[in-house]
């Protein structure tokens, strides 16, 4: 961060993002395969009058941009939380074994036990991203030298190939490729507000949990030998993060599938608007994450509508790049 950004007040930048939020929030309710007016969804959204380009907007476009937005939150607040406790730049629930984790659980449950109903999927989803992170973190302590950014990723690499390879084998085996794939591909279709009774609590009790720890996580990314003699208990501290990141990825997961790279991308860019101050940084990572998710949906719907482009697709082509520019700098993609 410069001089100059340290002499603008937090509170400045957290106004700027909620406009920001709330601007894109309103293009992504407006914009859309079917035409609709700033009439038209505040119609919808203020009134009970009946009519199928409302009901439309009530129904299926506004509980898709409310996925977005705990999706978007979630998935970034957690990919901070990964950042901060492993100090690691690359650190990303897509890219440690989370997600995969999630989606291998899913496929098993649907496999096995197809009259589960959403929360029982969920439950599933927190299991695996569970195992998932166990794995990797496993793995990469094997080996003296603890968890290095270079061996976490190539943990969780290899340990993403193998989850997904036994998504990808249930699925065929018992013939519900199609099924899996609905939830795998990365995309808010069909989101109900059922779903989202059953997810949006997890997301915001995680959300809740690390706010309450990010001065404890300050300590922790700085220097946990600082933490440990002002007296934190670190085990306790890291277990409930780690707890709060499952329940953060795994709601993700059983609502839209992969999205792998918002995790990283959003506390990257964060970091560089507020500093290493997570107090400032949980926060502003939901809200730009929130935001960013919603833009990506928005132009997923709408570049090639009435055709849906994949959301996962558009945050690759963007993510992809942005790891290659972290990886580059040394891990700081602002410096």
């Amino acid at each position: 961060m410069t001089k100059d950004q340290h002499k603008i007040p937090f509170l400045y930048k957290l106004v700027a993002g909620i406009l920001t939020f709330v601007g894109i929030f309103l293009v992504s309710m407006v914009l859309g395969a079917a035409d609709t007016t700033v009439h038209d969804v505040w119609l919808a959204l203020t009134t009970e009058t009946a009519g199928e380009k409302l009901s439309m907007i009530r129904e299926i476009r506004f509980p898709r941009e409310v996925a977005a937005i705990f999706v978007g939150a979630a998935l970034s607040v957690s990919g901070a939380i990964i950042q901060g406790m492993t100090k690691n730049p690359l650190a990303d629930p897509g890219l440690l074994g989370l997600t995969a984790g999630a989606n291998a659980a899913l496929a098993i449950v649907l496999a096995f036990i197809p009259a589960t109903n959403y929360l029982g999927i969920t439950i599933a989803c927190f299991i695996g991203a569970a195992i998932g992170t166990i794995m990797v973190f496993g793995i990469s302590a094997m080996k003296k030298g603890g968890f290095s950014p270079l061996r976490l990723v190539l943990a969780g690499a290899a340990v993403s190939a193998f989850l997904y390879a036994i998504a990808e084998g249930v699925s065929i085996y018992f013939k519900i490729s199609k099924d899996v794939s609905m939830w795998t591909a990365g995309g808010l279709i069909g989101t109900s507000w059922k779903q989202l009774q059953v997810i949006i609590p997890f997301i915001l009790i995680g959300m809740l949990i690390a706010l309450l720890l990010s001065k404890q996580l300050t300590i922790l990314s700085l220097n946990e030998e600082v933490a440990i003699s002002l007296g934190q208990k670190t085990t306790q501290v890291k277990t409930i993060l780690f707890i709060v990141v499952i329940l953060l990825s795994g709601a993700s997961v059983a609502l839209v599938g992969n999205l792998v790279f918002i995790g990283l991308m959003v506390p990257h860019i964060v970091r560089f608007i507020v500093g290493t101050d997570y107090r400032l940084i949980i926060p502003m990572s939901a809200i730009l994450g929130a935001t960013f998710m919603l833009l990506a949906d928005t132009v997923g719907r709408t570049i090639n509508a009435p055709y849906e482009t994949p959301v996962a697709a558009i945050i690759a082509i963007i993510g992809l790049p942005f790891f290659l520019l972290i990886v580059h700098k040394g891990g700081s993609a602002f410096s």
